[in-house]
């Protein structure tokens, strides 16, 4: 897969007013399955969200779980990791924070992060990280198998549109608390960036990955949607049968 060959955006055939109508239809039925999910609580849907810096991934979480109940979800972000987590496999904080049954965990960027930093840092040997696409595969294969319905998206969005966003963060008072010097330092190794991620969409394709183009929000969060509301169609939860000892209606 070439990244730049890929659309950023909607194509012109795309009709904006049918998608933006469409979407709060879809995250109202996103958040009744999720009850439903929570109530039965047999099996879980793990989403994880890739993308560049700006992408939209804060802006996806918001607007596509806007009906999820809080008690049955939850949103994970994965920073550095601390001097603990880095005593333990990289996997190991992963694990801990994947979603019990019943429960919707969102990732808000991931284990990739783990193949990606090191890899255009150059902080591990290339051995390590080699070894780290197979480990990946192994771990969502044995997430699936136990009931976790896992979801990858990557936010495709355009460079220019990338900085453009950036360059918000610096004028917007309301975004200055999102600005990091570090975020520019990137723009930099976006060719870098962008053929890593070549590499882990072509390597870590066990559970598939979903290519979300993100330069227009409504089209990003119409996509991402659907996807997640077809996920939880095909776990299909059903809420529990009245469990008592007691004749209902004679309380």
């Amino acid at each position: 897969m070439k990244l730049q060959k890929k659309a950023t955006g909607p194509g012109k055939n795309i009709n904006e007013e049918k998608i933006r109508a469409a979407l709060p239809g879809l995250v109202k039925e996103i958040g009744q399955l999720q009850l439903a999910l929570y109530a039965e609580s047999k099996k879980s849907l793990l989403v994880i969200l890739q993308g560049m810096d700006a992408s939209g991934k804060d802006g996806a979480i918001k607007n596509v779980f806007a009906d999820v109940n809080p008690m049955g979800s939850r949103v994970v972000s994965f920073k550095k990791p601390t001097e603990q987590e880095y005593s333990h496999d990289f996997l190991w904080r992963i694990h801990a924070n994947t979603p019990p049954a019943g429960m919707i965990h969102i990732f808000n960027r991931s284990h990739y992060e783990d193949i990606i930093v090191p890899t255009i840092e150059g902080f591990l040997p290339k051995g390590t990280v080699a070894k780290r696409y197979g480990q990946i595969n192994n771990f969502e294969k044995m997430l699936e198998e136990n009931g976790t319905t896992v979801l990858k998206f990557f936010l495709h969005v355009n460079q220019d549109e990338q900085k453009e966003r950036l360059k918000e963060r610096t004028t917007n008072p309301l975004k200055f608390w999102k600005h990091k010097d570090a975020d520019w330092d990137n723009v930099k190794k976006w060719n870098k960036f962008m053929k890593v991620y070549e590499h882990i969409f072509d390597k870590c394709d066990v559970t598939p990955w979903y290519l979300i183009p993100a330069d227009k929000n409504w089209y990003k969060e119409y996509l991402i949607a659907q996807k997640v509301l077809e996920a939880l169609k095909n776990i299909n939860p059903k809420y529990p049968d009245l469990v008592t000892k007691r004749k209902p209606g004679s309380f």
